[in-house]
């Protein structure tokens, strides 16, 4: 699913009648896959699941069935729910169906259609609430621009459509430059391709769930991008990283979805490692940010040695501001219906800037996605969180 090669130019669109999810990748030898899904892993996922609120507990179960199997997340989430929600129990169901399913070599039986996906193009064509900024252009100015990054819970199939509807009318408001995305699904992919139609937008993966990074046409100049894999990830993590120019500085840009739950923070804290290193080892002349939901709790920077010392958290240089002090919060966001409260800054947007040559300085950070929208539910379970950035010429 990820790979680590760099990619020459941005990703074709895809083609106009293409709506849901990308082709399946052929099924793994039953062997191999059967040895991705051992007791004593599936066991840890499960047991660290039981904390969670059933909705987010399921995804997080969904989100592991499709990276063992290479299925997709409506199959996962079928064959979890015939199994009362118990991972392993739905594995050796899928991996080993009952004798008169099988065919003569044993494989997995055939995948059923993907009728849970919704298709969120449906309404493109009539609804008028795209972004399109080209009127903008002659307004903007090159001694500023500002980045987004949002989680937006495309894992969520609630109200997904007037979710995703919602994102993109904050994206019209703001007209932010840049845009992180985490938990994109293909169908939100798609969307997003005929409705942002001003951004460039490149994708960190195309199956199951990923990250994504949208490009103002109109303001930033797309030079390459990579994805550096996590080797040791179990949620089919990665760092998506894109080189561009914006008002003739060069930037890095990096987002990722760092490892999820208390339960997998030593990986989570191997990934923040491979994000620091990466920050350090891009070109001395080029500004670098990283933004992404980083599921990181305070306590756990400190175990990696705090900051580097030329890398800042975006937040703190500003004064840790009291009112984006929390970008999940389940006191004040009820997407999840949880039946507990409690908040954290998962999302961080980290900074280093260039050593020479023009400078990029941070000016401010708000939250967005506050409000209800009319279905009743938030955008996202998460906040965006949007950074304008002053450009010394």
């Amino acid at each position: 699913m990820e790979g680590g090669s760099a990619a020459e130019g941005p990703p074709e669109q895809r083609p106009e009648g293409q709506r849901g999810l990308q082709p399946e990748p052929p099924p793994r030898p039953q062997e191999e896959a059967q040895a991705l899904a051992r007791p004593r892993e599936e066991t840890e996922t499960e047991t660290e699941a039981e904390a969670l609120p059933p909705e987010k507990r399921r995804k997080l179960l969904c989100a592991e069935f499709a990276s063992v199997t290479s299925s997709d997340l409506a199959l996962a989430r079928r064959c979890l729910a015939d199994n009362d929600w118990h991972l392993q129990r739905a594995l050796n169901s899928y991996f080993e169906p009952p004798v008169e399913q099988r065919d003569v070599g044993g494989s997995p039986p055939a995948r059923a259609p993907t009728e849970t996906c919704i298709d969120l193009t449906a309404d493109v064509t009539t609804s008028s609430a795209g972004v399109n900024n080209s009127d903008c252009r002659q307004q903007e100015d090159d001694s500023r621009f500002s980045l987004l990054t949002w989680n937006i819970d495309g894992l969520d199939l609630g109200n997904q459509q007037d979710r995703a509807k919602g994102v993109c009318s904050y994206l019209a408001l703001y007209s932010p430059d840049v845009v992180f995305l985490q938990e994109v699904i293909p169908p939100y992919l798609s969307y997003l391709q005929k409705r942002a139609v001003s951004y460039t937008i490149i994708p960190g993966n195309i199956d199951g769930y990923f990250t994504a990074i949208m490009l103002k046409k109109s303001r930033v100049k797309f030079l390459r991008q990579e994805i550096i894999p996590f080797p040791t990830t179990s949620m089919m993590r990665n760092l998506l990283v894109v080189h561009v120019t914006i008002s003739g500085n060069e930037l890095c840009l990096m987002t990722s979805h760092l490892e999820s739950t208390k339960g997998h923070a030593k990986e989570r804290l191997n990934q923040l490692r491979q994000v620091f290193k990466t920050m350090q080892e891009a070109s001395e002349s080029t500004t670098v940010i990283f933004g992404g939901d980083t599921n990181l709790r305070d306590n756990e920077v400190t175990q990696v040695g705090g900051l580097p010392n030329n890398i800042l958290d975006i937040w703190e240089f500003l004064g840790k501001p009291k009112h984006c002090r929390y970008t999940w919060d389940t006191n004040c966001n009820s997407n999840l219906d949880a039946n507990f409260k409690c908040k954290f800054r998962f999302d961080r947007i980290f900074f280093r800037t260039a050593a020479e040559g023009g400078q990029i300085i941070p000016r401010s950070l708000d939250l967005i996605g506050l409000e209800k929208l009319d279905c009743g539910r938030f955008p996202s379970d998460h906040w965006g969180l949007l950074c304008d950035f002053d450009v010394i010429l």
